[in-house]
């Protein structure tokens, strides 16, 4: 990847993908404020509502004023995705710049996304999967760690970081429990090139959560979550008094049985649409307030982190 690919940015930052949160208003927000929108194809319950919102977000940003970052389409890759070669053809139709791979092998999209010109990202939560990723020959890693909301890993952010950066030279984003710009800081100077942030954006206006959702997210902390496979079959972190909102006890989840299932639509958003996740950085949410001003907050903090360590540098040096 190109340091082309990072001048439109004001931020090092990712709006990560977030199944039933992020939609065109999310993105196009993010785009606008200076760091990468992103959404999860699986959001739409047809492909004619994928269509749709390919459609919008593109329109919205070719007419947006001032510098626009890049937009990214996440797909599910998995083989129980029945939906998957329209995805494709939606993608290739409206060329987004980045395209993040989740859930399987990245090589479905690989030459679709190169034949435009586009960026293969893929979600990787272990070193095992980083390795394939890399193999198979993406533009970079999205390195879901410890702390992440929804399906979520088990390195910390530093050491996912430095492991992979020992054989791969291309885009590392990493993200887990990460929420405001000191956090992307440290992360940077870590040898990532980006960060993913979800949960920061959870409780933005322009989600798609529902109220009880964000004020959800704004009230609980890091103790309020579990890391469980319960509910699809794949760890994730999950917000407690959700899961016991729907009758679940938090303490004594039961596993599923029988293979996994990534279907998009309908049928995966009625299922999963009242069990909430959300990941380890939910401290620093203290209001339901617009992608702009979240942005501007990490824009704050990331440059007084650089100020901070820039202070202890000379400090050392003398």
């Amino acid at each position: 990847m190109t340091d082309s690919f990072l001048t439109p940015l004001r931020l090092p930052v990712v709006a990560a993908p977030m199944f039933l949160v992020s939609g065109p208003e999310l993105v196009t927000a993010a785009c606008t404020s200076g760091v990468i929108g992103s959404f999860p194809t699986q959001n739409c319950r047809t492909a004619a509502d994928l269509d749709t919102w390919m459609g919008t977000i593109t329109d919205q940003l070719r007419s947006a004023s001032g510098p626009v970052a890049p937009w990214a389409a996440n797909v599910i890759t998995h083989s129980s995705n029945a939906r998957l070669e329209d995805d494709l053809r939606l993608i290739g139709e409206y060329k987004p710049q980045v395209v993040i791979t989740a859930l399987g092998s990245p090589k479905p999209v690989m030459d679709i996304v190169k034949g435009y010109g586009g960026t293969v990202i893929a979600d990787v939560v272990n070193l095992r999967l980083a390795r394939k990723a890399a193999d198979a020959g993406v533009d970079g890693m999205a390195c879901v760690s410890a702390g992440a909301g929804g399906h979520t890993g088990h390195l910390s952010p530093f050491a996912f970081t430095s492991a992979v950066r020992e054989y791969f030279d291309g885009m590392i984003i990493v993200g887990g429990g990460i929420s405001d710009g000191h956090g992307v800081a440290g992360a940077i100077t870590a040898g990532a090139d980006l960060v993913y942030m979800g949960t920061r954006f959870l409780a933005a206006a322009e989600s798609m959560a529902v109220d009880e959702y964000k004020q959800m997210v704004v009230d609980h902390g890091a103790d309020d979550l579990v890391v469980s496979s319960a509910i699809t079959g794949t760890p994730a972190s999950w917000l407690k008094p959700s899961l016991a909102a729907c009758g679940l006890d938090p303490d004594n989840l039961t596993a599923p049985t029988g293979e996994k299932n990534y279907t998009a639509g309908a049928e995966s958003m009625k299922r999963w649409k009242d069990v909430w996740a959300a990941g380890q950085g939910l401290a620093s949410i203290r209001a339901i307030e617009p992608v702009s001003a979240i942005v501007d907050q990490i824009e704050r903090e990331y440059v007084e982190a650089f100020q901070r360590a820039n202070r202890l540098t000379a400090t050392a040096a003398i």
